[in-house]
């Protein structure tokens, strides 16, 4: 907190403004999210050299100004002005949401908004309905490609309300009611939604420990002949895994040879959180369909996402596109183009989910030693396997201990999956921490014994 702060005036009343001023600052730069707990009065006051009545008279100033929340025996923790946040008390009766791997949004966020505000009268002067989406916002996605090693022109990228709602636009281009779509088991929840959703049927193929199973895919793929693919090589949803560049060199050529389109979901690619040199982004050349997001990378709040396809495919997908909707917000794109340009909020970003990542990494075996996980390179969350097949009554049982947390069948085209339970990393800390303390108290119950201590 004290590092957060930096330099600021203290002394007397004007201190205490100076105070309350710099840490509403902290919270409107996105470094204090809403539910973050302040440290107690006595240890901030040690901490800033300073008297705990300063403290105090901060505190309530904040308070007067809905920024900070408190309650007797739970300390303070950091509010939204006219709206109460989650107590992040021990005690708390709030919901600790697990259900959505999603982070919060990075610092930096309210300087990009400003940032964006000087750039918008700009674009005042056009009607502001664009297909394709501003110029601006799709040179730094292609130069983003070419970076990673897939060279990428501006005409080749698309923007959308998001990486689902690129999924939809392809699906409602590609195929018809009763089409077969093939897609991993497990696999993101509500890509499946959207396959029903079109009516089509989704085709699994099991992912083993190690991967992909490419011989079943071939034989998916020639049994049932999908009209399209939906597949999340990069940190994929739910079990972390990541195809690496020979893998995609051969997934790309059966699916050339069957001629079977294919969406590969990046939406959890930029999430890096190792010191290797990642794979390049897959390609089958025309056969291929990339959808990514700043929903995970940066905040989903601004709902902006993209394809990345050829330049034909994208004219049918703007035809496509008339029937659902007629272009994204013009200021959230203006917001992203900000920053995309800031290479150091994507860094602070991974250093925020590598360290979340590590304390679940520890909290499970703490709390679920009979849990076990393999420690992903990336994404969101950890794919657990649980001791029995108690999923979907263990995330009934949590929603009483006040977690929401989605049972392993939420992740299966056909159900199943009961042994395997997603746990993201993208809370604070003390929530991630606290969260694992009430899974374990509800796996304790479903279990009919004590928490941690062996099923017989």
């Amino acid at each position: 907190m004290a590092t957060l702060l930096g330099s600021w005036r203290h002394g007397g009343r004007q201190g205490a403004v100076d105070l309350a001023t710099a840490i509403e600052l902290q919270v409107a730069d996105g470094h204090l999210p809403v539910g973050t707990r302040l440290p107690a009065e006595r240890e901030l006051a040690e901490a800033l050299g300073v008297s705990r009545t300063l403290i105090g008279t901060a505190l309530d100033r904040l308070r007067e100004l809905g920024v900070v929340s408190s309650r007797r025996g739970a300390g303070s923790w950091i509010t939204s002005p006219g709206r109460p946040g989650p107590d992040p008390g021990p005690s708390s009766p709030g919901l600790i949401d697990f259900s959505r791997a999603a982070p919060y949004a990075p610092p930096g966020l309210v300087r990009a908004v400003d940032a964006a505000r000087e750039r918008l009268p700009a674009e005042l002067g056009g009607i502001g309905y664009l297909e394709r989406g501003l110029l601006v916002l799709r040179e730094r996605i292609a130069q983003r490609y070419t970076e990673r090693g897939l060279p990428t022109t501006p005409d080749q990228i698309m923007i959308t309300n998001g990486a689902h709602h690129a999924f939809v636009l392809v699906l409602r281009m590609l195929t018809a009611p009763g089409d077969r779509v093939l897609v991993e088991q497990p696999t993101y929840p509500n890509a499946l939604e959207a396959v029903r959703a079109a009516h089509a049927l989704p085709v699994p193929v099991a992912l083993g420990d190690d991967g992909w199973d490419f011989e079943g895919i071939e034989a998916a793929l020639r049994q049932a002949g999908p009209r399209l693919a939906y597949l999340i090589v990069d940190f994929h949803n739910p079990t972390g895994l990541r195809l690496d560049d020979e893998g995609r060199e051969r997934l790309a050529t059966v699916l050339s040879r069957s001629r079977t389109p294919v969406v590969i979901d990046e939406t959890l690619a930029e999430l890096d959180l190792a010191e290797t040199v990642a794979p390049r982004p897959f390609s089958a050349g025309d056969f291929s369909i990339l959808v990514g997001t700043s929903s995970k990378s940066h905040w989903g709040g601004l709902r902006i996402g993209w394809l990345r396809a050829a330049e034909d495919v994208l004219a049918r997908l703007s035809s496509a596109r008339y029937g659902l909707d007629l272009g994204s917000p013009v200021f959230e794109q203006l917001v992203l183009a900000e920053l995309l340009a800031d290479p150091e909020a994507l860094r602070l970003r991974r250093e925020e989910v590598r360290r979340q990542r590590d304390v679940l990494a520890r909290a499970v075996p703490q709390h679920c030693p009979q849990w076990s996980f393999r420690l992903p390179d990336g994404g969101l969350s950890l794919w657990c396997r649980l001791p029995e097949p108690i999923s979907t009554r263990l995330a009934i049982a949590a929603a009483s201990h006040g977690v929401h947390i989605a049972p392993g069948s939420r992740f299966a085209a056909h159900g199943g999956l009961e042994r395997w339970l997603r746990v993201p990393f993208s809370q604070p800390p003390d929530r991630i921490e606290e969260g694992m303390q009430r899974l374990a108290a509800a796996a304790a119950s479903v279990h009919g014994v004590a928490a941690g201590l062996p099923v017989t």
